[in-house]
């Protein structure tokens, strides 16, 4: 039996004169000793007794997983990050900026899961009527999708028990208070309360449950962080306003993988989920440009490819501009440095803009040697050779270090027609009719880059 040690009444004793007091001071009242004053209450033992319990436990392999069989949601993409699909009894917590598209992303997921059953989508956030309209623009006005615009949790709770759903939406989870609870919707009490409601509903009637959370201004989810522990899946919706892209990153799961990532366009039908994203972050020309360059990311465990784009140009000032998009500037700057220190790539007199394409942010050290030969195919004004990817990170003294995955980077970029590749040392198997170079420093990766049409023999790996 659990211990706990409890203090009935808290009593203050000074050591020197006896004086006794009900708080804790630093100097005695009585002989204005400073520092004699101690705790003299004795602990009480109490004890926790052994209870009824609310089902009796069995051998791990007869428990029934029936009940946990994922059901897809009707999104590729969202189902790919959630593992298979939504869980029966699972609560999700789905957190982004405003206006990223949370909204209208649930909505259509709630349409396409009534095909199958009852979906509830509660708003508290707008009313009715405005819901209505964006079903009506993105089409997902269906007969067993029920839409309600409450913010008390015992009407919510009202809601549940008359339609009895198989998934239910609450948009958001800091508009929903309890009359139970003091304080304003939104603090730390009322966002507890009502998740824990929730969560015991859906633990209690099987309904999955997708909640909407706010984030503050540095990016995290608001509310008190109990609030990600006791739910069962933490998705982020990222997206920048002015780029149509859109993810889904996975950041808990307990039922699939807690790092994949799905990919989403925003356009004016709604947010549509994109199998095949890489088409959006390359650039369309018929001639070879200086300062681009072309590498295979991975986010999550999906390989896309993307374009890297800078311009060098003399500067004026003192201390010349570094722009950056899309890109970390602590890694920008550390590569310029390494390129102008160990490859003779003069760039500390000249303002320099590195930028992705599509709206893309690439923060992977794999994209070190492209971000590399980028900068300086646009300092020499020198196009790099056409179908060429670079994979790699580099080191401060100049090495090419190896990194994960490049057998299936290398795979992407074959399937998208590149055929030239720039890779560390010891890439793993190589596609087939993609000649594969093993670069070893920045030296090395700049000289093949740069002549790639004469030294890369296109028929063998070298």
């Amino acid at each position: 039996m659990a211990k706990t040690a409890l203090r009935e009444r808290p009593a203050y004793r000074c050591a020197e004169c006896g004086w006794h007091a009900a708080k804790w001071v630093g100097r005695c009242g009585e002989c204005q000793a400073w520092g004699t004053v101690e705790d003299t209450a004795a602990p009480v033992v109490r004890t926790t007794s052994a209870g009824p319990v609310s089902a009796a436990a069995q051998p791990i392999g007869s428990v029934d997983m029936a009940t946990s069989q994922t059901r897809p949601s009707g999104v590729g993409e969202l189902d790919r990050v959630l593992g298979g699909g939504l869980v029966p009894g699972a609560v999700v917590l789905l957190a982004g900026e405003p206006g990223v598209g949370k909204s209208t992303l649930l909505l259509d997921v709630a349409a396409r899961f009534c095909a199958g059953g009852k979906a509830l989508y509660v708003t508290g956030e707008e009313s009715a009527a405005q819901v209505r309209l964006r079903a009506e623009r993105i089409g997902a006005v269906r007969d067993g999708l029920y839409l309600a615009a409450e913010t008390d949790l015992a009407a919510v709770l009202g809601h549940v028990d008359e339609v009895c759903p198989d998934l239910l939406v609450v948009d958001s989870v800091q508009t929903i208070a309890s009359a139970q609870v003091d304080g304003a919707p939104g603090n730390v009490s009322q966002v507890r309360e009502v998740a824990a409601a929730l969560i015991r509903v859906a633990k209690e009637r099987g309904i999955a449950v997708v909640l909407v959370g706010h984030v503050t201004k540095d990016g995290s989810i608001a509310g008190p962080r109990v609030l990600e522990h006791i739910v069962d899946v933490v998705l982020h919706f990222e997206g920048d306003r002015q780029s149509r892209l859109r993810m889904v990153r996975g950041v808990k799961n307990r039922y699939g993988p807690s790092d994949e990532v799905g990919c989403f366009e925003l356009s004016e039908a709604g947010i549509v989920g994109l199998p095949d994203p890489s088409g959006l972050f390359l650039s369309r020309r018929d001639e070879a440009v200086p300062g681009t360059c072309v590498t295979v990311t991975v986010e999550g465990r999906r390989p896309l490819v993307a374009e890297l784009q800078a311009l060098v140009a003399m500067s004026p000032l003192a201390n010349p501009r570094r722009t950056t998009s899309g890109l970390e500037s602590s890694r920008v700057a550390m590569v310029l440095a390494v390129l102008e220190r160990r490859a003779d790539v003069r760039l500390h007199d000249r303002d320099i803009y590195a930028a992705t394409v599509g709206g893309v942010r690439l923060v992977e050290p794999a994209t070190d040697l492209a971000l590399a030969l980028t900068v300086a195919s646009a300092a020499k004004d020198h196009a790099l050779a056409p179908g060429l990817i670079a994979i790699g990170e580099v080191g401060l003294a100049g090495e090419i270090r190896p990194v994960t995955g490049v057998a299936s980077r290398l795979a992407e970029a074959a399937r998208l027609g590149f055929t030239t590749a720039l890779v560390p040392p010891d890439p793993g198997a190589v596609p087939e009719g993609m000649t594969v170079v093993e670069v070893g420093d920045i030296r090395r990766a700049l000289h093949v880059a740069w002549r790639a049409a004469d030294v890369i023999p296109l028929t063998r790996r070298s």
